[in-house]
């Protein structure tokens, strides 16, 4: 279950008009923070990742499940079971054993996926697969939202790294 702070900032992004990624962002945050507080653990990345959007779908957050053809149809599977629930009041309680199993499973798994250094690379690999074109319309989006005093701090930044890049390359 989502905590109470993560639910009313999924709120707060949907009253904003943010996108349901946006909303379902702040899931994936939370995961990340209880792997590196120790809750439990994950694999990989991406399987906290996955973990983070289950939970968002199952909390109402409108996040489709992958299209057809995009990942493996037990995982689309599983989407589509989670935006179900989420759209539904629960009939039961979830089984406190099923429950426990998987937290037990978790947290024998380390903690190495919430590192900086392990969602970075997850970020670099996802955005190889967007393309060019996607990525340069993303970080044109992303202009946009930075601001004044942002835009400026992000070319100071880009000049350091032209310039320790000449110095090293």
């Amino acid at each position: 279950m989502p905590q109470q702070e993560t639910l009313a900032k999924a709120h707060k992004d949907e009253r904003e008009g943010k996108s349901a990624s946006t909303q379902a962002g702040e899931f994936v945050r939370e995961e990340m923070h209880h792997i590196r507080e120790g809750k439990h653990g994950a694999r990989s990345t991406k399987q906290a990742i996955a973990i983070g959007l289950s939970k968002a779908r199952r909390a109402g957050v409108d996040l489709p499940a992958p299209a057809k053809g995009k990942t493996s149809p037990e995982v689309r599977r599983h989407a589509q079971r989670d935006v179900a629930k989420g759209q539904t009041e629960p009939l039961s309680k979830p089984s406190p054993t099923r429950s426990r199993a998987v937290h037990k499973a978790l947290e024998k798994e380390g903690s190495r996926a919430a590192s900086s250094r392990a969602l970075a690379q997850q970020a670099r690999s996802s955005a190889r697969r967007r393309g060019p074109e996607e990525r340069q319309k993303a970080a044109q989006k992303a202009v946009g939202t930075k601001g004044r005093a942002g835009l400026r701090a992000a070319a100071r930044k880009a000049a350091r790294t032209r310039s320790e890049s000449l110095r090293t390359g």
